[in-house]
């Protein structure tokens, strides 16, 4: 029975320069990843819009006539969530404070050999990992923060609605969320959200018996 062999991840490189650009999906072919190519921050976006969940990396040219790779690197950083590295002829520190504050994960001078861009390379890579997975990391965090506090509340409501202990409390919420088939934090916010209604009311209708 064969191993399996593992995924190769998905490279989009972007220059207008074809012959460069065909050198650069060639290298990282050979380096054992997979890539998808565009010759321009146009068509960079089109790839993106049609793989941006299998992108693990994006490798841009600074200087393309059009948009540049630096307004690019602002569309992707804004509205996707692709990370990238850049690819400048410009060796200096106002090129590399700019790939900076762009939120670059590495940054590559030309002319470019494989010997000089593989460890670049995977370095940015691995940072654009570290990013995504915080960034996955932080998102479970705040939904377990949220959920955690509706439930909290319903808890809080079922113990003293039914002058009950806090383990009988959430045993029932959660058990009716299984025999729905509904997630607890869902049923736990249908029922604070009812708690605030039945509260509004009560004070609607205090303020009109107080007005009789």
């Amino acid at each position: 029975m064969s191993a399996h062999l593992p995924l190769r991840r998905l490279i989009l490189v972007v220059d207008d320069d074809p012959i460069l650009l065909d050198y650069l999906v060639t290298v990282l072919d050979h380096a054992g990843y997979d890539t998808v190519k565009a010759a321009s921050a146009a068509e960079a976006l089109q790839r993106v819009a049609e793989r941006e969940a299998d992108i693990a990396l994006a490798l841009l040219d600074i200087s393309m006539p059009g948009m540049s790779g630096l307004e690019l690197a602002l569309r992707l950083r804004e509205h996707t969530s692709v990370a990238f590295m850049f690819l400048s002829s410009v060796d200096d520190a106002e090129t590399a404070r700019q790939a900076a504050s762009h939120g670059a994960v590495g940054f590559v001078v030309k002319p470019v050999d494989a010997a000089r861009l593989l460890p670049s390379f995977e370095s940015a890579l691995a940072r654009a990992d570290e990013i995504r997975q915080l960034r996955r990391t932080e998102a479970n965090l705040n939904a377990a923060l949220a959920s955690g506090r509706e439930t909290s509340l319903a808890v809080g409501l079922l113990m003293t609605r039914f002058q009950t202990d806090r383990n009988t409390a959430f045993e029932v919420l959660r058990d009716h969320a299984r025999s729905t088939r509904r997630k607890i934090n869902e049923v736990a916010e249908q029922l604070v959200a009812a708690e605030e209604l039945l509260n509004s009311l009560h004070g609607a209708f205090v303020g009109r018996l107080k007005g009789k």
